[in-house]
């Protein structure tokens, strides 16, 4: 039977620690800002940025927003951002994604100073983990390797599967575990014979966005299973891209939806603001 990884327990523990920091920093007469843009009112983006607000407050951080209306121009979030890069009173920027379909993401993500982007989306940031240098790691799976050593689960020499190839998931969190001395496989919907590639994982992270797709004959028995998905079932209830109940008997730690993952996103995009005025 698996044990629960309680990311909601995690993410409290995360919070707590960097609202320490920020007293020492605010004593010291750092100032900390994140500044949120959201283009357009879609319900789970608010919802989103309503939530990094709350986390901002509760680690004593200082939080400005744009809510901007869906027919803002791509030339206007761009001058906004530039002005946001020049000001000295915010730390960090983050663009709520996605976008109005008429604004280029990857010219916005662009824009965002390596130096602010809390994200850790632009392409800069993107190299710096490739290549090992320091710089902002995206938050979920910077929160994932969190989830794991936290929960003393060993990572090096272990064979680590991630089962999609995104940029904000698959490719970083690759490069993270190989960065922990895993070793890793990246699989996708062209690998073959996917189910015998997963079942070689150790540590098998998903993040395909496909509702419980991953069943037990994709799992090893004492597997590590981190379910990055969040998917409403036919059911309406909210789930992940494991299915749950068919895997928990054989895994060994299991990330539950809600509840795993979704919870160290905001934590880690906190911390990165912290690590922003360094």
């Amino acid at each position: 039977m698996a044990q629960i990884i309680d990311g909601k327990l995690i993410s409290s523990q995360i919070k707590s620690e960097l609202a320490d920091d920020v007293k020492i920093l605010k004593a010291q007469g750092v100032h900390i800002c994140l500044c949120v843009i959201q283009v357009g009112n879609d319900p789970a983006s608010s919802v989103y940025v309503k939530n990094k607000k709350k986390g901002c407050e509760l680690i004593g951080i200082d939080s400005e927003s744009y809510e901007l209306p869906e027919e803002t121009t791509e030339e206007e979030l761009l001058d906004l951002i530039d002005r946001l890069n020049n000001d000295d009173r915010i730390t960090g920027i983050l663009v709520q994604l996605p976008l109005p379909k008429h604004i280029n993401e990857d010219a916005v993500i662009e824009k965002i100073s390596p130096l602010k982007d809390v994200d850790g989306f632009n392409p800069i940031s993107v190299g710096n983990l490739c290549i090992g240098k320091e710089g902002f790691v995206s938050c979920t799976p910077a929160g994932i390797i969190e989830l794991l050593k936290r929960s003393n689960i060993e990572i090096a020499g272990k064979e680590c599967v991630v089962l999609g190839r995104s940029n904000i998931v698959g490719k970083p969190m690759s490069l993270l575990m190989l960065r922990e001395n895993a070793t890793v496989t990246i699989a996708h919907s062209k690998t073959k014979d996917l189910k015998e590639v997963c079942k070689r994982a150790d540590i098998l992270i998903v993040a395909i966005g496909k509702s419980r797709f991953i069943t037990s004959e994709y799992v090893k028995e004492g597997a590590v299973v981190i379910d990055v998905g969040i998917n409403r079932g036919a059911d309406g209830k909210l789930c992940g891209d494991v299915d749950y109940d068919d895997v928990f008997d054989k895994c060994s730690f299991i990330t539950p939806v809600p509840g795993g993952v979704g919870p160290m996103t905001i934590a880690m995009l906190l911390k990165n603001c912290v690590i922003a005025v360094d």
